[in-house]
């Protein structure tokens, strides 16, 4: 067995599991040595569940108590309770969907719950959604420290323990050529497989330092030799300023503000100077960037040329194409704007296809469809992304070698410090739109523990009678190791059961189609559904001003600038908007890091704070660089690291040896970190 493989070729792994594996884009023993870990989990010795472990994750050993198992139906959702005997102690327990438990549980032999405990007012203990073990099932586990995996539906964590395991016993994982650029880390051989396998904490956070800084100086290097390869290209096409743009910001029926100017002047000498632009908006959520990024477009097509935007999804393609179209017939613009999605039919496709390639349609508005290969643009000369983050510097290259010398223009929400922007963009020119609409109301907002839960549902009731509909976020779609995190499927079973029939909770998530996801967003923004239970899947999303409730659950696992965003999803209509950030945990550090959210909306001091504010001891917290494609890097957490891979990186290029760099090149494709970006589900 070698590096090539087929993952076949490992004991236990048969076509079936093959196949469950090529899902999750795992084809060889390479790709499984280097799919790394979400996650570790710690499994403590059980312990006698006492009063004042109210919170905390616990395993406890105990008996099912003869009877108690009792099952009911409530819409598409079964609820079991049950109560487990601990010496003198009964602890009450609460599942979901699991009503095949009564079969399995035998009221004479010992088992090992492992949940977060629950004590109550009068001392009452319960425990909801826990895992249940046998005693030998458990003693295996015990004490030690497990890799949790990101899956799919049909293959088991164990499952991919054990290959992983084997795996690492028969082959070499192979050198990245990173050993000897930087002193004081592990060596990536080492650090693979205890990224895998630790023999504790320490060596964990040892061996994750090495792998990010693999991520890092990878992706920073593909960075700075794409921008020397793109910096001060001539444009020598006809641009010039239109007055039809200074006619609609003068007939808008708001004021562009001072910021919006700037970045528009800014976007204008860019076009007309004669170079390639090669700028990225940075903007709050809701500071106006789409507007400049329409006058763009605008200046562009008056030009004669064609222009392009990108957006990461086909809700919000459609929603840019609705409002240009809107624009362009309200203040007579006379554009012809074409929509590209990947779901529209072959008919449809092949007529845009058509308009595109004879240069009639002069603004092309759609997701990746955009830049496959049957497209054909007749004079492509702008380019502009929509959240760029959310798009591989690869696919961006794709779209802009579509045209000859062409503007790039990329934008992006995410409010990242100044210091660690350059790094990550590279040379590209950056405008900073740092205001927000004087309409805008304030989002009002409150940091509050697991206890607040219960008030927090009757508000969102009330917000719902009064006609408003409500977002829910949870880190993670299915019910993983981690008790104390919440997730999207049990929660919403969990919501609707708390709101009653008459309120419409819908789930989303990363896992779904494409379409699915859309519809369910479409249906949303329509106001057919009530709350949407999701993951930071709709971090991205559409403009839904009827949305005027943001509830964040496990809020300490996020960076702050992340539930900056996430908070931007509501605010954006006529009537007063919440965000409730719930916290698990309650220490002081965790609320005083949180409580920066009830101080400011500012996206950018938020952004400067979360740098300052968070270190290497949060290592599983739900990654807010996942859009920039790290698997486990964290552009706050490993700021320091990033800043040590951009220096090795401007050596490696300032050296001029060619030899070594392509060296590394090479050893780097090599030895690529495969995983599925679970972060950003």
């Amino acid at each position: 067995m070698n590096l090539e493989s087929p993952v076949t070729e490992i004991k236990g792994v048969g076509e079936k599991i093959a196949l469950y594996l090529k899902k999750l884009n795992i084809e060889t023993v390479r790709d499984l040595i280097f799919y790394i870990p979400r996650d570790f989990v710690l499994f403590e010795s059980p312990v006698e569940p006492l009063e004042d472990m109210s919170g905390s994750v616990i395993a406890f050993r105990g008996y099912l108590k003869p009877g108690s198992f009792v099952s009911a139906k409530k819409g598409h959702f079964t609820y079991s309770h049950m109560a487990f005997t601990s010496g003198a102690r009964l602890i009450r327990v609460a599942v979901f969907n699991m009503p095949y438990l009564k079969k399995q549980l035998d009221p004479s032999k010992e088992y090992v719950i492992r949940g977060v405990l629950e004590v109550g007012s009068k001392g009452a203990m319960s425990m909801t959604q826990p895992k249940i073990y046998t005693v030998k099932q458990y003693s295996e586990i015990e004490g030690t420290l497990q890799p949790v995996y990101p899956l799919t539906k049909g293959i088991s964590n164990n499952a991919i323990s054990k290959a992983v395991r084997q795996s690492l016993e028969k082959v070499d994982v192979p050198n990245d050529g990173m050993d000897d650029l930087y002193d004081g880390y592990m060596c990536f051989s080492d650090a693979v497989r205890n990224m895998h396998f630790p023999l504790n904490m320490d060596t964990f956070i040892l061996a994750r330092e090495r792998i990010v800084f693999h991520e890092f100086l990878s992706f920073v290097l593909q960075m700075k030799t794409d921008a020397n390869l793109t910096k001060n290209i001539p444009f020598d096409k006809d641009m010039i300023e239109t007055a039809d743009t200074q006619r609609l910001i003068e007939r808008l029926p708001y004021r562009l503000t001072s910021a919006q100017l700037r970045c528009w002047d800014d976007i204008k000498n860019d076009m007309t100077s004669g170079i390639c632009m090669n700028r990225l908006i940075q903007g709050d959520v809701g500071s106006g960037k789409t507007i400049i990024a329409f006058l763009a477009l605008i200046m562009n097509s008056k030009n004669s040329h064609q222009g392009v935007l990108m957006a990461p999804t086909e809700v919000l393609a459609r929603q840019h194409y609705d409002k240009l179209i809107e624009m362009s017939k309200k203040y007579y613009l006379d554009l012809n704007v074409k929509l590209l999605l990947g779901s529209m039919s072959a008919s449809a496709k092949k007529a845009a296809y058509e308009e595109i390639e004879n240069g009639s349609a002069s603004i092309i508005i759609g997701t990746h469809a955009v830049f496959q290969k049957k497209v054909n643009y007749n004079d492509l000369t702008l380019v502009i992304t929509d959240e760029q983050h959310r798009f591989g510097v690869n696919q961006r290259e794709t779209l802009v070698n579509k045209g000859d010398k062409v503007h790039l223009l990329v934008m992006s929400a995410t409010p990242i410090p100044r210091t660690l922007a350059f790094i990550l963009y590279g040379d590209i020119s950056i405008s900073l739109i740092d205001e927000l609409p004087g309409d805008r109301i304030p989002i009002k907002n409150c940091v509050v523990g697991k206890k607040f839960r219960k008030k927090s549902y009757e508000f969102i009731s009330e917000q719902i009678k009064e006609g408003h509909q409500a977002y829910v976020i949870c880190p993670q779609i299915e019910e993983g190791d981690d008790p104390n995190l919440e997730n999207v499927t049990d929660y919403c079973a969990k919501l609707s059961s708390e709101l009653g029939d008459k309120v419409n909770v819908v789930s989303l998530h990363g896992k779904m189609k494409p379409e699915e996801k859309d519809r369910i967003m479409t249906e949303f923004k329509n106001k057919n559904i009530d709350v949407l239970v999701s993951t930071t899947v709709i971090e991205v999303g559409i403009d839904v001003p009827n949305a005027t409730v943001m509830m964040i659950e496990n809020s300490e696992r996020f960076g702050l600038a992340q539930l900056h965003q996430l908070r931007g999803r509501v605010g954006r209509g006529k009537a007063q908007s919440y965000c409730i950030f719930i916290s698990s945990k309650e220490d002081k550090d965790t609320l005083k890091r949180l409580s920066i959210l009830n101080e400011t909306n500012d996206g950018f001091r938020i952004a400067d704070e979360d740098l300052k504010l968070r270190g290497p001891g949060d290592l599983f917290g739900i990654r807010q660089s996942g859009e920039f494609g790290f698997i486990i890097g964290d552009i706050y957490n490993d700021a320091n690291i990033l800043k040590k891979a951009s220096e090795c990186a401007q050596r490696l290029i300032n050296d001029k040896d060619s030899k070594k760099l392509d060296m590394i090149i090479e050893s780097i494709n090599r030895t690529m970190i495969n995983s599925v970006d679970f972060r950003t589900i």
